[in-house]
């Protein structure tokens, strides 16, 4: 095998922006926040919406996020509720990443093509709010397979952008 590895500037992938809004209830970890600017990039996400207070954007962030920041738009916001009521006014499909007793395993959910999406992910130990579950059009959960019921904010979001835009190709 004589594979060459590939660059920022040799890759074959085209631009593209999927209709996906991640709202970020509560995240407030600045590694996290500086990993969810890298995979919003990365999977053509049109917005982050931080809800909460104390989002930092600093240093940390930034070491994490690879400059991605300067490229994904993004807003800050108190009120994860308020946001969730505005997205559905407007027609949003909204989607909590969270395991509930009525959550979907995220490779059966069918996300519409028709709509644009919002994606609820939750605050780092406590996931996604009552709130917002309420508010949700449905609730997707990653099927594990080991121990723990949870995993990381920033790993479970990776998952689900994947699924959800391969899904929308």
């Amino acid at each position: 095998m004589s594979s060459v590895q590939l660059n920022h500037d040799t890759t074959p992938f085209k631009p593209k922006t999927f209709p996906i809004t991640v709202v970020c209830e509560n995240v407030t970890n600045a590694p996290n926040i500086g990993s969810l600017f890298r995979i919003a990039d990365a999977f053509g996400v049109t917005e982050l919406i931080f809800c909460g207070s104390n989002i930092p954007l600093g240093r940390k962030m930034m070491k994490t996020s690879r400059s991605t920041e300067k490229v994904v738009r993004y807003q800050l916001c108190d009120n994860a509720s308020e946001v969730v009521k505005q997205l559905k006014a407007q027609q949003y499909c909204i989607i909590s990443l969270e395991i509930t007793n009525e959550s979907t395993p995220i490779h059966h959910y069918k996300f519409p093509t028709n709509q644009p999406i919002a994606l609820i992910i939750g605050d780092e130990n406590f996931g996604v709010s009552e709130t917002s579950l309420k508010e949700s059009t449905a609730a997707v959960h990653i099927t594990m397979f080991g121990q723990n019921s949870s995993m990381n904010v920033v790993q479970a979001t990776n998952i689900a952008l994947y699924e959800i835009t391969k899904q929308l190709l």
